[in-house]
């Protein structure tokens, strides 16, 4: 921890809100005060920077005397739909003149959407999985997936349940719907639901398809990372895709690294999974976010008995609440990050 002196670094931490909410907003009662008290703790200063939709100009005055940016913007909000667009504009920016960003756009791109389904399904927390890149796909191929079993739709970005639905044969050519976010059920024909789906690709979107997981009402894990190193555990019952009559999911509970429930996982994640996905994703170590999350709900058991893990998403653009030991994770992988780029330059100049 650092001592008494000059910070170490400038900060922003950067989160969605209107202009009084960028006129009002502090450190020590923003929703990020334990942030804030963390990177204080590793000598680092943090700054408030409130991202309002169609002031780019303001924000990017703001950062670009930041040494780092760690951002928790949703990307699309539930109340109006908007996207972040113009925000990741400004992040490239950022990062193109030498700041620190984290999650940084193109980073997000390739780990944060639904895609990383396909991308990874070969691994260890994989199950068969499908992209549908435009409409004529979807409806040239997913009517005959349905004769698996129930599958699972999702837009390749979304948060909230916004654009997850679970799908299941009923009688003749009809199907039972079920969306995710508001848990509502229709039944309707296979192809009116369909061509409902054409919206989904406007503007370049995708769909992903998978399997519904069975198990799914035992429970789903939440695996928080900093970096490559796992920072926590948020454990939670799952009643999105549930009947009704399951009720609403009790609140997420949020441990340490040190879990004993979870230590299976988290030596797959650390010494397998972690290093395999930067891998096939194209990516550094340590350009993977300061803070990020993998959903995981639970699979078949394997020959052994023991559980096995299916990945749902990853969550890369707006993680957070997380678990109390995760805010100096965070804090000290942005130190660590900053030190070594302050090298780098060092050494480039000697």
């Amino acid at each position: 921890m650092h001592g008494s002196g000059s910070p170490l670094g400038k900060v922003a931490v950067v989160w969605r809100g209107d202009a009084r909410a960028r006129a009002e907003a502090r450190p020590e009662t923003s929703r990020f005060a334990a942030v804030f008290a963390a990177l204080e703790r590793h000598g680092l200063d943090g700054k408030t920077a409130v991202w309002v939709e169609g002031q780019a100009d303001v924000l990017r005055a703001q950062l670009l005397a930041m040494d780092a940016v760690l951002v928790w913007v949703n990307p699309v909000t539930e109340d109006t739909g908007e996207g972040r667009g113009a925000l990741d504009a400004v992040l490239r920016e950022i990062a193109a003149a030498g700041s620190l960003v984290s999650a940084h756009p193109d980073v997000i791109n390739r780990m944060g959407t639904k895609e990383v389904l396909v991308r990874t399904q070969q691994m260890g927390w994989g199950t068969e999985t499908y992209l549908y890149a435009d409409h004529a796909a979807l409806t040239a191929e997913f009517p005959g997936r349905m004769a698996e079993g129930p599958r699972v739709l999702k837009r390749s970005r979304g948060n909230g349940g916004i654009g997850v639905w679970k799908v299941e044969r009923a009688a003749g050519s009809d199907v039972l719907v079920q969306e995710a976010r508001d848990r509502s059920l229709r039944t309707m024909p296979l192809d009116a639901f369909l061509a409902e789906r054409a919206v989904d690709f406007a503007a370049g979107g995708t769909l992903v398809d998978q399997p519904f997981q069975a198990r799914h009402l035992e429970g789903m894990v939440r695996c928080y990372v900093s970096g490559a190193r796992v920072a926590g555990f948020g454990a939670q019952y799952v009643t999105a895709l549930a009947p009704p009559e399951h009720g609403r999911a009790p609140p997420r509970l949020y441990s340490g690294p040190d879990d004993e429930r979870f230590q299976r996982l988290r030596g797959l994640m650390e010494a397998s999974w972690i290093p395999e996905m930067t891998r096939l994703l194209g990516l550094a170590p340590d350009e993977l976010p300061v803070v990020w999350d993998a959903d995981f709900l639970l699979g078949p058991k394997d020959a052994a008995g023991e559980d096995t893990h299916v990945l749902c998403e990853i969550n890369a653009s707006s993680v957070f609440p997380i678990p109390d030991e995760a805010h100096d994770a965070l804090a000290a992988t942005t130190l660590r990050r900053l030190t070594e780029a302050r090298a780098r330059r060092s050494a480039a100049r000697a």
